[in-house]
């Protein structure tokens, strides 16, 4: 089966809506293959590498849906001494598409944020942390999630759980004292990557889950109450690649693969 480019534009901006993704973000189309060339295999990845295009390549996909944009500021030139200007260059060469929907899908209804919440069971009084701008009063969409367990639990019970969850073998834990001594986890907010500057709106939580957080964000949280959960940047995204993947195929009827190269590129050793 094949897709047209502007079937796979669609079904991409039904499934993370662009009007949904943060201002300083880069989404969408990002690199436009040949626009008469039907879609016929699509990779998705969270980070668009060398190694991960190499793959594509050999898989021959046409289509690559990368998470996180390739190209998130201003490119003055293309050269192949810069590593992530050849990766552009290569991409064009081999008349690639190039879809990121990064912060859309975050935002989206059933998109990333949900996902992670989901990690913690079943919640409700479910709320995204910061509305979305573009369609006031939908509290299906927007930045970041939280809500209240419907069974609250001890944080020693949450984390087995979590690590099954995201696939996990560790996770970075700072606990407050109140949980220490057995007080339960009732309400978790979460964020995809980095939560830091958006957990700033979190006006109470028992517990914060995401990939990474300042030093001293972390200490302030501890210190007034709320544990703390880290599982590094793309721990906190790449568990949803399977979900894409299947929404795009099932949208496209085109076969949709998840890159078995991408990676974190942190790893406990």
């Amino acid at each position: 089966m094949s897709a047209s480019p502007d079937e796979f534009y669609a079904a991409l901006k039904t499934i993370a809506p662009l009007e949904l993704a943060a201002e300083w973000d880069n989404t969408g189309l990002v690199i436009e293959g040949p626009p008469k060339k039907a879609i016929t295999q699509i990779m998705v990845c969270i980070d668009l590498t060398h190694p991960v295009l190499d793959e594509a390549i050999a898989a021959q996909a046409d289509t690559i849906v990368s998470y996180h944009p390739p190209i998130f500021s201003g490119v003055k030139r293309l050269t192949r001494r810069n590593t992530g200007q050849n990766l552009l260059i290569r991409l064009i060469e081999a008349g690639i598409t190039v879809w990121s929907p990064h912060t859309a899908l975050d935002a989206a209804p059933n998109g990333l944020a949900d996902w992670l919440l989901n990690s913690v069971g079943d919640t409700t009084e479910r709320a995204p942390i910061e509305p979305c701008a573009a369609r006031p009063g939908d509290l299906s969409v927007g930045m970041g999630r939280q809500g209240r367990l419907s069974i609250p639990v001890s944080l020693d019970e949450l984390i087995p759980k979590l690590k099954s969850y995201l696939g996990l073998t560790h996770l970075r834990v700072a606990t407050a004292a109140r949980h220490l001594d057995g007080a339960p986890i009732k309400r978790v907010a979460v964020c995809p990557g980095a939560g830091g500057s958006l957990f700033s709106q979190v006006r109470f939580a028992d517990l914060l889950l995401t990939g990474e957080m300042r030093h001293h964000d972390v200490l302030n949280r501890v210190a007034n109450g709320t544990s703390v959960i880290l599982s590094d940047h793309t721990n906190t995204e790449r568990g949803y690649l399977p979900i894409l993947a299947e929404r795009i195929q099932e949208a496209l009827s085109v076969p949709t693969q998840v890159s078995t190269i991408d990676q974190d590129p942190l790893q406990i050793i």
